[in-house]
């Protein structure tokens, strides 16, 4: 277990044990909870795993707080898995943008604003990774809880072939929120706390444009399909993940065929 300050005064972290190539060090719950009052908003409970599900449980109450409701930031497994068992535990509804992910809570919409006893967090809609992402403003700290819309260290993977054009704009617009409100913190699903949110956007845009870029020299170049980008574009892939660059590459070539810069015959 691990219980990290993060910069704010509201939020505390509690690490799961599920480390791994797509989970990094793993799945950061964050708990959430207003100064001075009993109620915890806890977002991500995390995979099925019991024991941390029941450390986080217990961090509560060793703050003499109560846990009084749950959201998950996107479907994933590794963020969603344990939100019945963690409901039981607590009692407290899970929320959630989609309705298969919600138990005894309420959907989740863009510019919605969450009360928890006194704590006050504002839904963003963040579609890229998966199409139901969304992120949270805290306002009082100047933080933004990203879920797996921007990482830790690293970057994320686009689930679905049409995601990348909303994620571009997810990422514009969170530099914007940045930028205008003077947010200090990114509070990520999975790696340490960011506190140089716009340089790191910024990396983010820049990486996703240069990939871009490389696909289209490598179709240039007469790539003609996913297999023989991924080759060009990740040489160094580890074949575990492969997949992932497969999903990024399908993105992007979905991306790029929207906007009229793929010639025909290109297989996405």
């Amino acid at each position: 277990m691990r219980i990290d300050g993060s910069g704010t005064l509201r939020a505390s972290c509690v690490l799961c044990p599920n480390p791994g190539p797509m989970t990094l060090e793993g799945t950061n719950t964050w708990i959430l909870r207003e100064p001075g009052s009993r109620g915890v908003l806890v977002v991500d409970p995390g995979p099925h795993d019991e024991r941390h599900l029941e450390r986080v449980a217990r961090s509560v109450q060793e703050q003499g707080a109560q846990v009084q409701m749950v959201m998950v930031t996107h479907r994933h497994p590794d963020h969603t898995d344990g939100s019945r068992y963690f409901a039981e535990l607590t009692g407290a509804p899970v929320h959630a943008v989609d309705p298969a992910m919600r138990i005894g809570g309420d959907g989740l919409t863009d510019g919605q604003t969450l009360s928890c006893d006194g704590l006050e967090v504002q839904v963003i809609a963040a579609p890229g990774h998966t199409d139901d992402s969304v992120c949270l403003y805290l306002e009082a700290d100047k933080a933004i809880l990203t879920g797996d819309t921007v990482l830790g260290h690293g970057t994320t993977v686009i689930d679905g072939d049409d995601g990348l054009a909303p994620y571009m704009e997810t990422l514009y617009r969170l530099r914007d929120l940045v930028r205008e409100h003077g947010v200090r913190t990114l509070l990520p699903g999975h790696g340490p706390v960011i506190t140089a949110p716009a340089a790191v956007l910024d990396s983010y845009i820049d990486h996703r444009e240069a990939r871009l870029g490389q696909v289209r020299d490598a179709v240039a170049a007469g790539a003609a399909g996913v297999d023989d980008i991924v080759d060009r574009v990740y040489p160094d892939v580890d074949e575990t993940i492969r997949f992932a660059a497969e999903s990024s590459v399908r993105a992007q070539l979905r991306y790029l065929s929207g906007r009229g810069e793929l010639p025909e015959g290109i297989d996405a």
